[in-house]
């Protein structure tokens, strides 16, 4: 199984405590995916990230076909950082880290992205040829959609 790594980096004009305020919500993770892929949470306990947490979400991310995924939060530490795998959904692996680091004029936030397709051979060329674009679009739609939302708190 091939297995691919996608990193950012972004520099956000907020405190630390503003940016955990935020992304230790799963309810705006819709907020910050692009509309046109119909992302909806089914299910999540309304409660701030904790290690154990179990998310449930349907989207469509290729030609309108819907598809479910569930993530769990595996680890948490506040104002740190998190990390959320897939249980089931589009991946063979999905596992995705989060860190918050304070710094002189905000925060840094780096994601680390490791994921892998299912169908071997099939899914390495589906990767080249469609997924790669489209993770790196949906990250490049999030790192827009966060500098607008909280540079309108500076």
């Amino acid at each position: 199984m091939k297995v691919y790594k996608l990193e950012t980096v972004q520099h956000l004009n907020a405190t630390i405590e503003e940016c955990w305020d935020f992304f230790s919500s799963p309810k705006n993770l819709q907020t910050i995916t692009p509309k046109n892929m119909t992302f909806e949470i089914q299910d999540y306990d309304g409660k701030r990230m904790y290690p154990g947490q179990v998310i449930t979400y349907t989207l469509k991310p290729l030609l309108g076909i819907k598809i479910n995924w569930m993530t769990i939060i595996t680890v948490s530490e506040e104002n740190k950082y998190f990390v959320d795998e897939q249980r089931f959904g589009p991946y063979a692996l999905w596992h995705h880290k989060h860190f918050f680091e304070p710094t002189e004029n905000g925060t840094k936030m780096t994601d680390i992205v490791h994921y892998a397709l299912p169908l071997g051979f099939l899914g390495r060329v589906m990767n080249t040829l469609v997924v790669k674009n489209k993770v790196k679009n949906i990250f490049d739609y999030r790192r827009a959609k966060i500098d607008e939302l909280f540079k309108a708190k500076a």
